[in-house]
């Protein structure tokens, strides 16, 4: 039987987003400086002996930002959202100048239609399954990011205020 992964959870998304890694996670072993083996078995969902301290996991996440995996922050995310809470990337202010913000208030918006489609397609049928579920969590804190990072850019340019 094959494991289904969720993105929401945190231990699955480390585990994912690390087996992305340009050249699995041999090559990312090598750049942390330890064998694929121990890393392997830090990371994998199933191994309930071995664990990856918290440097560990911001290592991880930091190289796989590095190295172009998509949704690289996405552990940070899961555990954040595990705890009632949602983090946003916040913009740098060379980045917020060159920005539209006319842009974000669509991105903003696009994830909240993303949101709505989620618990749409859910409910069709009247039950919401784990996969639907970890979908509308994972659509919901994406919305909840891209609010926070609008507002850190408003922030920046001054229309926020202090």
């Amino acid at each position: 039987m094959t494991r289904k992964y969720l993105d929401m959870n945190q231990h699955d998304a480390l585990y994912t987003v690390a087996r992305r890694y340009p050249g699995g996670l041999e090559a990312l072993a090598r750049e942390m400086g330890i064998s694929a083996n121990v890393l392997r078995n830090k990371l994998s969902p199933t191994i309930a002996s071995h664990y990856p301290s918290f440097e560990e996991v911001s290592i991880i996440v930091e190289h796989c930002h590095r190295g172009g995996v998509a949704e690289a922050h996405l552990p940070l995310h899961a555990l954040l959202m595990r705890h009632g809470m949602a983090a946003f990337v916040v913009p740098q202010p060379e980045q917020a100048s060159r920005d539209d913000l006319s842009q974000t208030v669509c991105r903003v918006m696009s994830e909240v239609g993303a949101v709505a489609e989620a618990v749409s397609s859910a409910l069709m049928d009247g039950v919401v399954t784990t996969a639907e579920a970890d979908l509308i969590e994972r659509e919901f804190h994406s919305a909840l990011s891209a609010l926070g990072a609008w507002r850190a850019r408003l922030k920046l340019q001054g229309a926020g205020g202090a």
